[in-house]
Formats: structure tokens, C-alpha cells, sequence
């Protein structure tokens, strides 16, 4: 049992007590979690995985790390902390899948400028359901109290997730060829991007509460379905739209002398974007260059595989259809 307390540290704006009544309160969220690599208890110094590389023949490890941005001011004017962490959790697992990679473990990072408890509960609260929503363990964390550097109520997170694929299963984008088609993963809003963009369009701290609600929404994850396409169809290139919007993130998925050619009237647009678009007078283009417009990310596949990704990522749950095609040219993407 720890009985470690200090007067003096907790004069300076720092209650190391608060930190220990924090992880009593997260351990059975924590527990939500838990998978049959686990091998050690939340609280140590590090902590230990065992991963099952049972039919692999050459295990590669693969991680993500990132974190929400400033979409977190959109949780302090609403005292609502307990999804950021899905966001948390999704801008790292979805970088993963990618490459293939099955995300086994996440650690995350909460600096504060006061530790209050019962917060810092509810932001692990959605770390947990974002570990669970993509099937891998939360096996540690580090809560950090920082008086005099963060605001007494504001604070920031960050996340690191460690995943697995068969070396021979890793996605290779060189497999992707002249007249292969994007099938689109629909996203559930904005998602963690574009925040800066948002709050200078929006005027957050008096804003409606279903605006801020919406806005909320936590970003996808799609590692399940993602996964069980991967088990059936050759998937040649996958993107996840994150900052940059169509016209960064496509083109990192593409080999030179490709493009991406998607028709504007295939893209089904959110109407939160039109509101954006019309709020801050964002012309089209910037639109697509800084938010993910309804496509949370993209599967390319061989045209004969087309029809097949869309039954299987319908079946697990994702409203898929066709957004283009693969053709030659250099301009990474062309958007018409």
C-alpha cells in the first residue's frame, strides 16, 4: 500500500495523492480492456505484453502515436471528457491499420495544470472504449499534474499505440495499378482535424450546445472491419484522412506516376462541412485540403475485388461505396 504524501509539493500546486486516487478510479475501465498478452498491472513502471505470433512467419511491429489538438478546447467549454480519448485512441490505431497492422497494446499521456480526479476518470473512460472499439489492451500511462504551465481546468492528451502485421502481409502500395478503385469509409464527423480552422469559423465559447455536441462526435475507428477485409481481399493502399484532408493524405498512399481521379458528386459530404463552408466563407478547395469531408479513409482494391470490399465492410458495420479510380499522372490527386 502506498502512504507517500508531501506537504511542501502539494504547496507548489502539486497533490501526488490526487494521482493516486486517479488510477483507483480508471482501474475498472482499465480492466474493460484487458487481453490475453497482458501481463503485468496498471501502476508499475512499465508495462509488459506478450503478443501471440502464432502463424506468423516474420512478425513486424508497428506504432502510431498522436494526439487530439485542439478539439479538446471543445471539451473544456462542454465539461465533457469522457470521448476526446476515443479520438486519442483513433488517430493512432487508424495510422496503424494502414499498414496492415493489428493493434495489440496503447499507453497514454494526460499533462494537467490540476489533477482532479474524477476528470481525469472520464478521459480514461474514453481511452478504455477506444481500446475496445479496436480490440488491444491499455497497459499503462503517465498523468502529469503541471501548475503554472496549463490552466487549472485545461489539459492535454497524447497516446502511443503498438501493433503487428506478417511481414508479408504488409500493405505495399506498389500494388497499386492504373484502374484499381477508392472505396470510401464514411466518417462520423470531423473527427480530430481542422480544429484551428473550426474555432476561427466558430464562435466555440458561445456557441449552441448541438453545435458543440457535433462537433464532439469522436473520430471513427475502423480497425475491426478493416481487419476482417483484410483476411479475404488483397487490399493494395489504404489512407487514413486526417489533417490535409484529400489532397495530403490520398497521394501518401500512391506510388509515383498515379493518381487519384474522384468525382466531387461521389463524395458524400457531412452537412457539419457545409456548415463549416458557409460559416467561414472556406472556399472548396481548402475544404478538402483540411478536413476529411465524410471520408474517414479509403481502401484501394483491383476492380474485381470492388464489389467484394463494399459486401465485407458493409457487413462489419461500414457504410462503403465507390469515391474513384486509380490512372496515371503526377498530380497525386485530381478532384473534379
Amino acid at each position: 500500500m502506498i502512504n507517500s504524501k508531501s506537504g511542501a509539493y502539494a504547496e507548489s500546486g502539486v497533490d501526488i495523492t490526487a494521482g493516486y486516487k486517479a488510477v483507483q478510479l480508471m482501474k475498472k475501465h482499465i480492466a474493460r480492456t484487458e487481453t490475453e498478452g497482458v501481463m503485468s498491472d496498471v501502476g508499475g513502471f512499465g508495462g509488459l505484453f506478450k503478443p501471440d505470433i502464432s502463424g506468423m512467419e516474420e512478425p513486424v511491429m508497428v506504432s502510431g502515436t498522436d494526439g487530439v489538438g485542439t478539439k479538446l478546447k471543445l471539451a473544456f467549454v462542454a465539461d465533457k471528457h469522457n470521448t476526446i480519448g476515443i479520438d486519442c485512441v483513433a488517430m493512432c490505431v487508424n495510422d496503424i491499420i494502414c499498414c496492415g497492422g493489428q493493434p495489440l497494446f496503447f499507453l497514454d499521456y494526460i499533462a494537467c495544470g490540476k489533477n482532479f480526479p474524477e476528470k481525469i476518470e472520464q478521459i480514461v473512460e474514453g481511452v478504455t472504449e477506444g481500446c475496445v472499439q479496436s480490440g488491444m489492451a491499455l497497459i499503462g500511462g503517465e498523468t502529469a499534474e503541471m501548475p503554472g504551465f496549463y490552466p487549472e481546468d485545461e489539459y492535454d492528451l497524447a497516446g502511443f499505440a503498438v501493433g503487428m502485421v506478417d511481414r508479408k502481409k504488409i500493405i505495399d502500395k506498389n500494388k497499386i495499378a492504373e484502374g484499381d478503385v477508392i472505396i470510401a469509409l464514411s466518417s462520423s464527423g470531423v473527427h480530430s482535424n481542422g480544429f484551428s480552422l473550426v474555432r476561427k469559423v466558430f464562435d466555440i465559447e458561445n456557441a449552441d450546445r448541438s453545435l458543440i455536441d457535433t462537433l464532439l462526435t469522436p473520430t471513427k475507428i475502423y480497425v475491426k472491419p478493416v481487419m476482417a477485409l483484410l483476411k479475404e481481399i488483397d487490399v493494395h493502399g489504404i489512407a487514413h484522412i486526417t489533417g490535409g484532408g484529400f489532397y495530403e493524405n490520398i497521394p501518401r498512399a500512391l506510388p509515383e506516376g498515379l493518381v487519384a481521379r474522384i468525382e466531387e458528386k461521389n463524395v458524400r459530404v457531412l452537412p457539419i462541412f457545409d456548415e463549416i463552408a458557409k460559416a467561414g466563407n472556406v472556399s472548396k478547395r481548402d475544404m478538402f485540403n483540411t478536413f476529411n469531408m465524410g471520408v474517414g479513409m479509403i481502401c484501394i482494391v483491383s476492380a474485381e475485388d470492388a464489389d467484394r470490399t463494399i459486401e465485407i465492410l458493409k457487413a462489419n458495420g461500414e457504410d462503403a461505396y465507390v469515391l474513384g479510380e486509380i490512372a496515371t499522372g503526377d498530380e497525386g490527386i485530381v478532384l473534379w
